[in-house]
């Protein structure tokens, strides 16, 4: 599974996720070693985040 990284590395100080892919610190670290099932229940949390909603819509 393709990383939502998108180089935007910037850690949001209020909801702590990354402004660019939307997940968190620990997400982010933990993402090479996950299984393709954890990657993916990241991927529907993501689309969950009302943060990704707000940044797509502005």
């Amino acid at each position: 599974m393709i990383s939502p990284c998108i180089s935007v590395c910037v850690l949001d100080p209020q909801s702590e996720l990354c402004e660019g892919c939307g997940r968190s610190l620990d997400e982010i670290s933990q993402w090479s070693r996950m299984t393709e099932d954890e990657r993916r229940a990241v991927m529907e949390r993501l689309a969950d985040r009302p943060e990704r909603h707000a940044r797509a819509d502005a």
